[in-house]
Formats: C-alpha cells, sequence, structure tokens
C-alpha cells in the first residue's frame, strides 16, 4: 500500500448489484464504483436490470463517468433468468480475473458470490469474497418455508466469504440473530453520501422551495408531510395513508409520496387515498430530491423494515424534521424521540402533529442535519472500504492480492 491508501499496482475489483433502481445500494454501488478508480482502484461495476416500476440511477452513473456492465437476465426476482445471469457472471470473472469481488445486495450476493466460487476452478485462485448487506430479506419478504430455504443459502455463502459488511450495528444484530454468521464475521461500515447538495440555506433554499411547492400545486404556506419510498409492500405505504388520514384536522395540511412500484394503483384506489382527494399529491421518482425536502416540513418513514434508510439521513442532511417506525437500521439515523412502533398508528399520528407543533423542530432538525453530513460523509465510507480491502485477514485469500503483478494462473 501507498501513503494514500491505494495499493502500489492496480487491483482490480468487480462489484455486481442486481439492479441500480432508485435506493441507497445503487448509489453506493455507483459512487464507490467511481471514488476507488480515484484511488488508484481498477474497478469494473455489474448490474442487472430494474423492472420497469422501479426507475433506476443511470443519471447518476453518467454524470460520474462510470460505465456498467450489463447483464440483462440478472433480475431482483428469482427465475430461470438466475442460470444465464449465472453463466455470464462466471464467464466475466474469469475474464477480468479480479483480485476481489463485491457483492451488494441479496440477489447479486448470492450470484455474484456462487460466480466467484465456481470461475476459481478455472482461474485456480479465489478473489477475496466481500458482500455488503444494505439490510436483508430474511424476513417479512416471503413464506416461512422460502425463508428458511433463503437462510441457508445465506448461511453457506457467508462460510465461503471474506468479509461480510453490514451498513449499522441494527442490521449485524438481525443476521446474527438469524444465524447467518457469528458477530466477528462482520465489519459494519455505515453508508456515505454526497450531502453538500441537502445543505443548502437561506434564500436560496427558500426558493427552490416555492419553486417545487408550485410546480406540485401545494400552497407557500401549507403544512407539508412526505413519505420518500418505492411503493412496495414492505414500505408501508398503506400506513403513511393512515397516518395522514389522522392528520386531515392539520389546518390546510398536504401530504406528498415520492416515489412509484407495483402497489401505486391499488394504494391510489384505498378508502384514505381517496377520502384526501387533492390534499394528497403524488409526484412519482423525482431527480430533485435537495427541492422535495427543502418543500417539506416533516419526512415520514412508515417501512416495516429498513437496512439504514437513505431518504431519512438525506431529510435531516437538509435540515428537516424526520418521524419513522422503529425497525431495523433506523434507530442507528433517527433521534429516539422520534421512533414508534411500526404497529402503532395512533402514535405515529401524533407524534407526527407534535412535530409539526413544536417550535423547536427547526434547530433541532439543523442540529441533526450537522450530525449526518459528519456521519455519512463520501469521504468517510470511501476510507473505510479501502482500509477494509487493505486488511491483512483478507489478503490470504488471494495470492494475487500479496503479488498483483503475478498471472493469476501460475
Amino acid at each position: 500500500m501507498s501513503d494514500e491508501g491505494a495499493p502500489a499496482e492496480p487491483l482490480r475489483i468487480i462489484r455486481i448489484i442486481a439492479r441500480l433502481n432508485i435506493g441507497g445500494p445503487a448509489i453506493q454501488a455507483i459512487t464507490l464504483t467511481k471514488r476507488l478508480e480515484e484511488r488508484g482502484y481498477r474497478t469494473m461495476l455489474i448490474r442487472g436490470r430494474e423492472e420497469p416500476t422501479e426507475g433506476n440511477m443511470d443519471d447518476l452513473a453518467r454524470a460520474l463517468g462510470v460505465k456498467p456492465v450489463l447483464v440483462s437476465s440478472l433480475r431482483r426476482n428469482t427465475g430461470w433468468r438466475d442460470v444465464p445471469a449465472l453463466i455470464a457472471l462466471i464467464r466475466l470473472i474469469v475474464r477480468e480475473r479480479p483480485h476481489i469481488v463485491h457483492t451488494h445486495t441479496a440477489k447479486a450476493g448470492t450470484l455474484g458470490r456462487l460466480a466467484a466460487l465456481a470461475a476459481s476452478i478455472v482461474m485456480r485462485r479465489r478473489p477475496v469474497l466481500v458482500h455488503t448487506f444494505h439490510g436483508h430479506s430474511l424476513t417479512g419478504y416471503f413464506s416461512p418455508r422460502r425463508a428458511a430455504v433463503f437462510r441457508q443459502i445465506e448461511r453457506w455463502l457467508a462460510r465461503r466469504t471474506d468479509c461480510l459488511i453490514a451498513v449499522s450495528r441494527e442490521v449485524r444484530d438481525d443476521l446474527v440473530a438469524l444465524g447467518v454468521a457469528p458477530a466477528s464475521k462482520f465489519s459494519v461500515v455505515p453508508l456515505g453520501f454526497e450531502l453538500s447538495p441537502f445543505a443548502v440555506r437561506g434564500s436560496s433554499r427558500e426558493r427552490l422551495r416555492q419553486a417545487v411547492r408550485g410546480e406540485l400545486g401545494i400552497p407557500p404556506d401549507a403544512p407539508l408531510i412526505t413519505i420518500v419510498a418505492r411503493l412496495v409492500p414492505i414500505k408501508r405505504v398503506d400506513r403513511f395513508l393512515r397516518m395522514a388520514s389522522g392528520l386531515r384536522t392539520v389546518p390546510e395540511a398536504r401530504f406528498l409520496i415520492v416515489g412509484d412500484g407495483e402497489l401505486r394503483e391499488s394504494l391510489q384506489s384505498t378508502p384514505e387515498a381517496e377520502a384526501l382527494g387533492e390534499r394528497l399529491v403524488w409526484a412519482g421518482f423525482r431527480r430533485d430530491m435537495p427541492g422535495i425536502y427543502f418543500a417539506s416540513d416533516l419526512v415520514v418513514q412508515t417501512s416495516d423494515n429498513e437496512g439504514t434508510p437513505v431518504a431519512l439521513i438525506e431529510a435531516q442532511a437538509a435540515g428537516v424534521p424526520v418521524v419513522s417506525t422503529r425497525v431495523g437500521g433506523t434507530a442507528s439515523v433517527v433521534p429516539p424521540g422520534q421512533l414508534v412502533s411500526p404497529d402503532d398508528v395512533a402514535d405515529l399520528i401524533a407524534l407526527a402533529s407534535d412535530s409539526l407543533a413544536r417550535s423547536d423542530a427547526g434547530n433541532l432538525a439543523e442540529s441533526a442535519g450537522a450530525q449526518m453530513s459528519e456521519r455519512f460523509d463520501i469521504a468517510r465510507l470511501v476510507e473505510d472500504i479501502v482500509d477494509l480491502y487493505g486488511r491483512q485477514s483478507l489478503r490470504p485469500r488471494s495470492a494475487w492480492i500479496r503479488n498483483p503483478s503475478a498471472s493469476p494462473t501460475t
């Protein structure tokens, strides 16, 4: 290693993610690919194809000059396409002969690690295997029998993975409790983002606030409660609608849903949504997230499970109060007094109402924003990953890392 933490000879890294749908994992995969290239690593990002309703982070990739390699058969759901996806990944790994294969999220973690193990037979060297759990789908997503099968797969893969990363202590503790691996196998590496766009204050912020409100048809002074989420079952946007229904007595209050997904039509037809009428705005996916947060007076998360909720980090970095269900890694992001039990909609309504009414809410949000910018800074994430890649404990698995200039097949 050089003094800057970059390898003396470029280490080859393949990063695999099942899809670059809008959300934290895609932001991390794209940003790390770019930032590690700047640190002297040779990186390749392999991505699968998103579903039509998921949106994607292609704009971010283009802005950073990252050109992901598409494996079109790599999809979110399990099925026959997994076989050609696995074969394509094996071929790419054999061709590139990476020192490190780093996978993100469940599907890519399964197929990517299996591909690396299979490719090792051809290459006669096994790359270092790193997998990041941005959350997990082992509870709350599947039937008990299917979830049990997936737990067994994760345990088998964990024993063959050199380092498991959890994005929060809560995610790690969940995985340990589920028997995926012992705590000693995990490194906790919090997410990191470029948060400076959310730190706008003063007149510039007010102009953006009113511009977004004008576009969405929201009165300049109306209290605005926002949720940013994919419209999928685990996000429980139905719970947000029930909360909004309970807040209809707040004068002029408006409710904003930012995101899209498979449940949009069914959610729009619920009695709660229909009763809210024009007070409820469906914004779909948005690229101007700083403006969305500036336009909001409160951001709410109502999920049944979360890894580290990116929207709540961004909202607080923007100086906006937040309220969330106490699930997954939310406790590592949200102050304790702003968390409620996921099944208690009455408490959610009361806490949201109190947050809107508090005279010190702005000051508390500003303080939380400073903490977010410090704890979840992208530069810190890069340093953490560079340190992890350089740990001696990972190196014995790959002679290539000890001697990067050596032929991988000798």
